[in-house]
């Protein structure tokens, strides 16, 4: 990654000791193995999450073709990706959706209740 040879590495430590001190080092590098491994893992994080959008992209672009062709004729990939992408849109639409519309019966007797 950095092209660092053993003899920079060991100038690197050389300085490190000198200007920290032996007491000092220690702590040092433990801290700048934490925040190696923080840029690692946000680093992770990020390559999962663009994963995850691109495979919705992907989800949405077989959707576009399958509408495009007849519904029926769907190779078997098409057709299992059409029903996760409906699955998808019905888990997202879901804590948005309105309650159920009262019945016409049922409306008619909460009016009557109400002009008594």
């Amino acid at each position: 990654m950095f092209d660092i040879g053993f003899w920079e590495l060991l100038l690197i430590a050389i300085v490190g000791l000198l200007v920290l001190g032996p007491e000092r080092l220690p702590s040092a590098i433990r801290g700048f193995q934490r925040t190696i491994s923080g840029i690692k893992q946000y680093s992770q994080k990020v390559q999962s999450e663009l994963d995850h959008e691109l495979r919705i992209k992907e989800l949405h672009e077989h959707l576009k073709m399958a509408e495009s062709q007849d519904l029926e004729n769907l190779s078997p990939e098409l057709q299992r990706s059409l029903v996760e992408l409906k699955s998808a849109a019905a888990d997202v639409q879901r804590p948005y959706s309105k309650a159920a519309p009262e019945s016409g019966e049922e409306a008619k007797k909460n009016v009557d209740k109400g002009a008594e």
